[in-house]
């Protein structure tokens, strides 16, 4: 996987490791000079490592919505596992076509007692469970951002999001783009991947 910012020229190789709904390690492979840095998620927790300081830590709640290494990706859009679905009331607004496949146009608006920031969010899922776009607004129903998935090829056996974009509105130009190189679904992988001993000390499973 890739992560492309064209404002910066700059390009991050990640690696990405799921195991169920709420485990999540995600890798920096390349340039070299980011190379080693990680983000692990643990059941709704997040920390990262720098190995240029050789520090795991913690990343608070109030840290959550900041960018992630720079990107137009918030730390809380690389943990979101099952957030959604959990702490959302959901509308659906409408069926779509694309392509000859439905689309569902979903709104979700956060439970009262839910700690999160958006006022709502707008999701666009295919039939196939692919997620083609994710619109992210404000307390006061402004748009803040939106995702969308601009190619779905067949990777690893199953239709998936090959290229995302993730804009902000008051930014318009600048984008962070993700590109999945590869996938391998169904990849058995130990939960010993998943600790803060490997996000320290990088290990090929």
């Amino acid at each position: 996987m890739t992560i492309h910012r064209p404002d910066w020229e700059r390009t991050l190789v990640l690696r990405v490791l799921t195991l169920g709904s709420d485990r999540t390690l995600v890798r920096v492979l390349a340039p070299k000079k980011d190379a080693g840095t990680g983000t692990l998620l643990v059941k709704g927790t997040m920390w990262s490592f720098s190995p240029k300081v050789n520090r795991v830590i913690r990343i608070p709640a109030s840290m959550m919505h900041q960018s992630w290494m720079g990107s137009d990706f918030s730390n809380n859009d690389v943990a979101r596992s099952d957030e959604i679905v959990d702490r959302y009331r959901h509308r659906l607004l409408g069926v779509e076509r694309d392509g000859g496949r439905e689309v569902y146009v979903v709104e979700s608006v956060p439970l009262e007692s839910a700690p999160v920031v958006w006022g709502r969010e707008v999701v666009r899922i295919r039939d196939d469970e692919v997620l083609l776009g994710h619109d992210f607004y404000d307390q006061d129903g402004r748009l803040v951002k939106r995702m969308r998935t601009l190619e779905v090829r067949v990777m690893g056996g199953r239709p998936t999001a090959a290229r995302q974009r993730m804009e902000k509105v008051e930014a318009p130009g600048e984008w962070t783009e993700v590109r999945v190189r590869r996938v391998a679904y169904g990849a058995r992988i130990p939960e010993a991947a998943f600790t803060l001993s490997a996000l320290r000390n990088p290990r090929r499973f």
